[in-house]
């Protein structure tokens, strides 16, 4: 899988690190409003508390971290270079960011107006993105997993814009929709058909290349993305023609595909060429055993009237999926992904007269073990206050913002070392000159 990958490609550092590093701060946000709101933001998933804090994980730290990344992966895995990637992604960044906290704002406010702001920037800020990589992977062929997986993530990521901005119009305006319909489409787009495929298609490189596992199965790389997709697709055209066996079942099929992903990665993990796994193999098991925590008690609430009838399951349901499975994975990421792009960059700038730090160098593993740490303390305090929520909120809102405000202090650090580096090289060159 490595062989694909053309560093040569590799957008300005500046591209994806905006996002990465305002992500933690999104994060940060949810936390203040646990501490905000209490236990009343779990009294059901309907709250508006509840919808403002699933948005600013999905919408604020997901969506930003998952941008960044497939602007550095399309030029170097797939050759799909996107036209002035600066101006393109200081647009993206500088619509979609205010349009998150606008949404966030419209859910716990019930204004129109915020609504009508949300749908109108991240609108744009996600047509800009979508248009500028469809462009630049058009006629790009899909040979390879890596690609298809980037190609149809782009396509489920559209769709979960368009069910997420209709949405929005129908709760700033009212407009007569069955709006929770929608929004379980709007779910089901967002998790699987967007962010499963989005997460398979940089795994092909991530997981092989810095955990030093074998590359996924052939079988596993041909069909993923399809199934994904295929099996979202008609679930929902059987939900809105109201289909409900044949909805019920393809919903079953459609949590499957995650827990295909998730035991997929788990058993290549097992046969990983390291002797101990590091803090980032950590974050990718947890991610993934917390993923099938979350399918297991969506499928036994499908299918179990009693623990359907309680309240609190949805909650848990969406903490163990996206502060456990989905945000696990990103900051996993991001520990090798930052770094190696520091170490690239740095390298490039170097041109052979002084050589770059290696990636322990640009952040230590102990710190990122200590941060490790702290998110996943979050992450069981948030478990805990869906059963407890007037015991475990006020903890759980506090640990969010030390672990996600450690993480962004990693991040920095890690570009102060990038700043550091490159003032040397530049008077390496300077004395070199006549």
């Amino acid at each position: 899988m490595q062989a694909l990958l053309s560093f040569d490609q590799a957008p300005p550092i500046s591209v994806p690190l905006r996002f990465f590093l305002t992500a933690p701060l999104f994060a940060m946000l949810a936390g203040a409003l646990l501490l905000w709101s209490g236990p009343d933001l779990f009294a059901s998933r309907w709250t508006p508390e509840a919808l403002a804090l699933t948005h600013l994980i999905t919408a604020g730290f997901m969506l930003q971290v998952m941008l960044g990344a497939m602007q550095q992966l399309l030029p170097v895995v797939a050759g799909a270079n996107i036209a002035r990637p600066r101006l393109i992604a200081t647009l993206v960044h500088a619509t979609i960011t205010p349009g998150t906290l606008f949404l966030v704002a419209g859910f716990l406010t019930y204004q129109p107006w915020l609504f009508g702001c949300a749908v109108v920037f991240l609108g744009l800020g996600i047509s800009i993105f979508v248009a500028a990589t469809a462009f630049a992977l058009h006629g790009v062929p899909a040979n390879s997993p890596i690609i298809l997986g980037l190609k149809l993530a782009l396509a489920g990521l559209s769709v979960t814009v368009v069910f997420g901005l209709l949405l929005a119009l129908a709760l700033g305006w009212s407009f007569d929709l069955p709006l929770i319909q929608l929004a379980n489409i709007h779910l089901g787009w967002g998790f699987v058909a967007w962010g499963c495929a989005a997460l398979g298609a940089v795994g092909f490189v991530a997981v092989p290349m810095f955990q030093l596992t074998p590359d996924y199965p052939g079988w596993f790389g041909r069909s993923f993305a399809y199934s994904a997709l295929g099996f979202v697709l008609l679930w929902t055209l059987a939900e809105l023609a109201a289909w409900t066996m044949a909805a019920s079942l393809l919903s079953v099929m459609v949590v499957l595909i995650a827990v295909v992903f998730a035991l997929t990665t788990l058993r290549i993990q097992r046969r990983s060429k390291r002797v101990r796994p590091d803090p980032v193999q950590r974050f990718w098991q947890i991610a993934m055993f917390s993923a099938l925590a979350a399918c297991t008690l969506w499928l036994l609430a499908r299918f179990s009237p009693l623990l359907e009838d309680w309240q609190g399951w949805p909650l848990l349901f969406g903490t163990l999926l996206l502060f456990g499975g989905f945000m696990s994975v990103i900051v996993g990421m991001l520990y090798k992904i930052v770094p190696f792009l520091v170490w690239l960059h740095l390298q490039h700038r170097g041109r052979g007269l002084l050589t770059a730090p290696n990636m322990k160098k640009v952040l230590a593993e102990v710190h990122i073990s200590r941060q490790m740490v702290a998110h996943f303390t979050a992450f069981g305090l948030l478990v805990l206050a869906s059963f407890w929520p007037q015991w475990f909120v006020y903890p759980a809102g506090l640990a969010l913002m030390v672990a996600n405000g450690w993480l962004l202090r990693n991040l920095l650090a890690a570009i102060q070392v990038y700043r550091g580096h490159l003032i040397k090289i530049e008077a390496v060159i300077a004395s070199r000159q006549p």
